[in-house]
């Protein structure tokens, strides 16, 4: 009975002694994750603090890139455009009056648009155009054109680049454009011309410049060859002429 009375005294002494030994490991072990937690960073540590293919992915990479370098863009699918051009006299043909063609000066054109991106090369677009021609050495006399007219658009590079899961989009990118146009146009001064016009084809040559992710500037050269009753005052039905305008236009994206 003395014998198995000391055994219980010993085996309850040595449950004492291990309880106070894990009791003081926990409070190490809470303490030291206290002190993780509040670590100022991670890159303090190292892949021995985590070993394995997790630790050294984690750990190895943690202040190799800089996040400023990290610009994440994510492509739309529409946008806007408002902008407008100056007509180019010499690439324009002349107007007839009274008898004598006069070169257009001083003229200029205003412009709205809606349009979608079909890929990061093809887009397509509606717009309304405005256009005031004023003629050199005549006064008192201009012509205005109002046409709805869509275009195709092929960027001749690509607007987003993707690189793993990051996408990234160029700043500057060349374009060109086919398409037509549908409108009216009425000529002030006597016998002016009134009617319908059909810009066919509409041609587009230029560039973009993004600013941000979403704002951007073109800047192209636009070619109508307008099919109407002839440019100018007193002109035959059936004429064709030709506009040529330099153009910029804020887009922006959404």
């Amino acid at each position: 009975m003395k014998k198995i009375s000391y055994f219980i005294l010993m085996a309850l002494v040595s449950g004492a002694s291990h309880a106070a030994f894990d009791a003081d490991m926990f409070v190490r072990e809470i303490k030291t994750g206290v002190d993780v937690v509040a670590a100022p960073t991670v890159a303090t540590y190292t892949i021995d603090d985590a070993p394995g293919a997790l630790g050294a992915e984690v750990y190895e990479t943690v202040g190799a890139v800089n996040d400023d370098d990290i610009r994440m863009f994510v492509p739309t699918s529409m946008y806007v455009r408002m902008g407008g051009g100056l007509n180019l006299g010499f690439a324009s043909s002349h107007a007839l009056y009274d008898g004598v063609e006069h070169e257009s000066s001083g003229s200029y054109t205003a412009q709205i648009g809606l349009g979608w991106n079909l890929s990061s090369y093809v887009r397509t677009e509606l717009d309304f155009q405005t256009t005031t021609l004023k003629f050199s050495d005549v006064d008192n006399v201009a012509a205005n054109y109002q046409t709805v007219g869509g275009m195709l658009y092929f960027d001749l590079a690509r607007r987003y680049v993707q690189t793993g899961d990051i996408t990234r989009r160029r700043t500057f990118v060349p374009f060109m454009g086919i398409g037509a146009a549908i409108g009216a146009y009425e000529f002030d001064g006597q016998n002016g011309a009134d009617g319908v016009v059909f810009a066919a084809p509409r041609a587009t040559v230029g560039f973009n410049v993004m600013f941000t992710d979403l704002i951007g500037l073109d800047v192209y050269y636009q070619y109508q060859m307008m099919i109407g009753n002839g440019f100018g005052w007193g002109a035959h039905a059936g004429g064709c002429d030709n506009i040529s305008n330099i153009m910029a236009s804020l887009r922006v994206n959404f």
